[in-house]
């Protein structure tokens, strides 16, 4: 563990890497985005150093929670591609089911068509029996014979134009077959795709639950419990300390909405009433909360509360699967024990961009959401910042 003197320097030399020299307002927006995602490549990099250095230890507790991270990481992966495979399989279903809607239609008009042509045959062969011949040499008047032939003119061109028509629908069915065996067989490849990493998660959760168990035997005692809760925020802190050196230079759009200016009116993480108060002590010991710990289903999903840039996002101890966003002006939200992790570092997200899905990562025994905002690295009550709801 480092001591003070060594953490100011590491968060120091770290801020130096990433901001060496001031983005540039005069060079492209591109070039600036391009360092921008750079430096914050490198924090990402440093992070997980630092994560890495904090399990680093030859307690027996250390290689358990090495184990933990590991089951806890794994699933937060497999829930991310669980949700991509399933919305490949709608989309892949929604076009499945638009292919068979136009079949469908074509087939409606192939028989429209085939109803017409026969008709038209019909009335071909009628008139055929007249003939055009006969029409001569009855000797009509030369207006009504114009006329006559005009009408046997339009009939004719009409005809051949539905045949046109009904052959064109015949085209477009046989293209449309293969595509839709195509689609289904792309939606059952799909499919069990989606099958097999659900038993890979079921599997995944059942290691998790026994290395969770095997971590918690180490810690018998309820002032282990509290002591532990200790060293974990004291963590987190140093995690903040770190961040917020690394990105105190970092350039925010010129048409940004301060975060300062919406205090009270921001639309909260998800549904849900908190089961504890900011500022409430923490059990029997001197902790105390400096965030919102909400329920929620397991899979629930977890919006942004205001627009920002994505500075973590991985497991941390005591924090599980954490993200945690700069919204610029001194300020952060933290979004803690999620089960999956939607966003990467650097990435940009809006006020109720998804961002995350409810878990029990961390250690938790059941699924909520931990939730904190931060200004200039203090915690403070974020029900004075966001709505009602």
């Amino acid at each position: 563990m480092r001591n003070p003197l060594q953490r100011k320097l590491f968060a120091i030399t770290l801020g130096c890497l990433l901001l060496a020299a001031p983005l540039s307002r005069s060079g492209a927006q591109a070039d600036e985005e391009t360092e921008t995602r750079a430096r914050l490549e490198q924090l990402k990099l440093a992070m997980t150093r630092l994560s890495s250095e904090l399990q680093d230890d030859k307690r027996e507790r250390g290689s358990l929670r090495a184990a933990l991270r590991k089951s806890e990481v794994a699933i937060g992966k497999l829930q991310t591609d669980i949700q991509k495979t399933r919305q490949k399989l709608q989309w892949t279903k929604n076009q499945l089911a638009k292919l068979h809607r136009q079949r469908e239609e074509l087939l409606i008009a192939r028989g429209e068509q085939q109803e017409l042509i026969s008709r038209e045959i019909q009335t071909a062969y009628q008139m055929g029996r007249q003939g055009q011949l006969k029409i001569l040499l009855n000797q009509e008047q030369p207006n009504t014979l114009a006329r006559a032939l005009a009408y046997y003119d339009y009939f004719y061109q009409a005809r051949s134009a539905h045949i046109e028509q009904y052959l064109s629908v015949l085209e477009r069915i046989n293209v449309l077959e293969p595509e839709i065996a195509s689609t289904a067989e792309q939606l059952q490849t799909t499919q069990s795709t989606l099958d097999r990493q659900r038993q890979k998660l079921v599997i995944g959760k059942r290691q998790r639950e026994q290395d969770l168990a095997n971590l918690n035997a180490t810690i018998k005692t309820k002032d282990g419990r509290l002591q532990q809760m200790a060293s974990d925020q004291r963590e987190l802190e140093r995690l903040l300390e770190v961040i917020e050196e690394a990105i105190a230079a970092l350039q925010t759009p010129e048409d940004y909405q301060s975060f300062a200016t919406l205090k009270g009116q921001m639309p909260w993480p998800l549904r849900g009433k908190p089961r504890n108060r900011y500022g409430k002590k923490r059990g029997a010991g001197t902790l105390r909360w400096q965030g919102l710990m909400i329920p929620a289903k397991e899979g629930s999903t977890v919006s942004a509360i205001h627009h920002g840039r994505v500075v973590f996002a991985d497991w941390f101890r005591g924090s599980g699967l954490l993200l945690i966003i700069d919204h610029g002006d001194g300020y952060m939200s933290l979004y803690a024990h999620n089960q999956a992790l939607l966003r990467d570092v650097g990435e940009w997200v809006s006020a109720g961009a998804e961002i995350s899905t409810v878990g029990n990562s961390g250690g938790q025994q059941q699924a909520a959401l931990y939730f904190e905002i931060r200004d200039q690295g203090k915690p403070t009550d974020p029900t004075q910042w966001l709505g009602r709801g």
